[in-house]
């Protein structure tokens, strides 16, 4: 079994490659910019608010947020390379004035306390291994009054055990936790008016959508007109399978949860 910085260290080197933005689309996450949107809604989003984007990606959420929004955003990601195409990505867009990127571990945020009006993790808190730690460095970093926004896959009941492989950590499936659960991290560090939304049927139209992407990426690289020589094609698809009976069977789901820390 990997050490925790295995897996990190795993995840955001994967996430890097081609193949998962082929796999996986833009957004990496369910509900895509629709989902990105609807938490800034709830997090009351402004111009003139400073936000944190952990685990960042490629920049495409923070992206979304500081055009729709108009606030100021930061994006941090453990992948030094990701965060150096989201980089390029805001300057190509006109927005390197309202946007930074920079590499940081969710587990050891490298800004000061009290730097800003809100957090937002889309799809990612499930994957860092100390969770408890993750909570306290969103509370640590935001000022009084602030809000956290997290969006996750949940699950109910034991998972089968390609579901709990690490290419199934990668995406997002192995560490899912109770809806409960994240919430119980988020109040533990300090949040409260904590409320929760479910969007299971973002989940299922995702991994519907990838099953078809590896259909076709199975057929391409047949045809020798794709090479994709790290890919486990055949093990993708059976946790891509796994996972959308675990849907049916209503043991994996997607939630938005929403919190605000205590003043002072």
């Amino acid at each position: 079994m990997e050490t925790a910085e295995e897996l990190k260290s795993c995840c955001a080197a994967l996430y890097e490659k081609d193949w998962a933005r082929l796999l996986l689309g833009d957004s990496y996450h369910p509900g895509g910019l629709a989902l990105t949107e609807r938490m800034g809604e709830v997090l009351e989003l402004r111009p003139g608010m400073r936000v944190l984007d952990v685990a960042a990606g490629r920049g495409t959420s923070a992206l979304h947020i500081a055009h729709t929004f108009g606030c100021e955003v930061v994006g941090t990601d453990l992948s030094a390379e990701m965060s150096r195409l989201a980089t390029v990505c805001a300057a190509e867009a006109g927005l390197s004035s309202q946007i930074t990127f920079q590499q940081g571990d969710a587990e050891q945020l490298p800004f000061a306390d009290n730097t800003f009006d809100a957090v937002l993790c889309e799809c990612a808190f499930c994957t860092f291994p100390d969770k408890p730690t993750a909570a306290r460095e969103f509370a640590r970093v935001l000022r009084p009054g602030g809000r956290v926004g997290l969006s996750d896959l949940t699950r109910e009941g034991e998972l089968p055990p390609e579901l709990q492989s690490l290419l199934a950590w990668v995406a997002c499936i192995a560490d899912a936790r109770p809806l409960e659960e994240y919430a119980h991290h988020l109040r533990t560090a300090g949040c409260d008016d904590i409320t929760t939304e479910t969007h299971h049927e973002a989940l299922a139209q995702m991994v519907k959508e990838i099953r078809g992407r590896l259909v076709a990426a199975q057929l391409l690289v047949g045809l020798k007109k794709l090479e994709l020589p790290d890919v486990d094609l055949a093990q993708a698809q059976m946790v891509a399978r796994s996972a959308e009976q675990a849907i049916r069977d209503g043991k994996l789901g997607y939630a938005l949860i929403f919190g605000q820390w205590h003043e002072g």
